[in-house]
């Protein structure tokens, strides 16, 4: 039997979770999780009955396995992110950076390395639907980082005045970096005020986006021009240069 989930509130009944895996009892184990905790559950078998199921059923969140028959975790995950801005967290049997880097580029929100908590996956699926889905109602400036234009409220980087396609939390940390030029930005900062307090996820997952923020800019991480690591506390912008 399923271990209890806690103390925590159930959410909503009307969110709904699309888990995707081929693997038939993690499938059920993860449905059972989500279930009890107030969610409609869908579930697919392969990529591209996830995609169709994202486009017709516009799940709130989807668990979403790497390594799956037809076009793969990866290019189901591309497709998706097309058309929708739901929540992705990434599921792969191995650990290897490289899987993680790829999964975060086209737009995962979070990952899990096979074997894993439901209870985790639970907390973690938790964490990111308490994260504000709309921008803000206040209205915020332009800035410049260099020859980059982040407008915010547009959610738009230009660089050279040709715009940069960025996943939502690349843009969202380099939205918080360049609203404070020059300050130093801690990852644990960075994990809450892009991911939001109460995170449980690990805090590497910064360096895993913002390694892919910087690759999208053109940045070198050696002699960095946008963000710059501060060796042992976390990173920063420098406006103009």
């Amino acid at each position: 039997m399923p271990e209890q989930t806690g103390g925590q509130r159930p959410l909503p009944a009307h969110q709904r979770a699309l888990v995707v895996d081929d693997e038939l009892p993690l499938v059920r184990l993860v449905q059972s999780y989500l279930e009890r905790d107030g969610f409609e559950v869908l579930t697919a078998a392969d990529g591209e009955r996830a995609v169709e199921l994202a486009r017709e059923q516009s799940p709130d969140v989807i668990v979403l396995d790497l390594m799956l028959p037809g076009i793969g975790g990866i290019e189901a995950c591309r497709r998706i992110r097309s058309f929708s801005d739901t929540y992705i967290i990434m599921l792969t049997a191995r650990a290897e950076e490289a899987d993680k880097i790829a999964g975060l580029s086209t737009g995962a929100d979070d990952y899990l390395t096979k074997p894993f908590s439901p209870n985790e996956l639970l907390a973690r699926v938790r964490a990111l639907l308490r994260r504000p889905r709309g921008p803000s109602s206040r209205a915020k400036p332009t800035r410049r980082v260099g020859d980059l234009t982040v407008d915010p409220d547009a959610r738009e980087v230009l660089k050279g005045g040709e715009p940069i396609e960025l996943t939502r939390l690349e843009f969202d940390i380099l939205d918080a970096l360049s609203e404070v030029p020059r300050v130093v930005l801690t990852r644990a900062q960075l994990l809450e005020r892009v991911w939001g307090s109460g995170w449980v996820g690990d805090d590497h997952l910064v360096d895993v986006h913002v390694a892919n923020l910087r690759r999208k800019l053109g940045d070198d991480p050696v002699r960095p021009r946008y963000v710059r690591t501060i060796r042992g506390v976390g990173y920063r912008v420098e406006p103009g240069e």
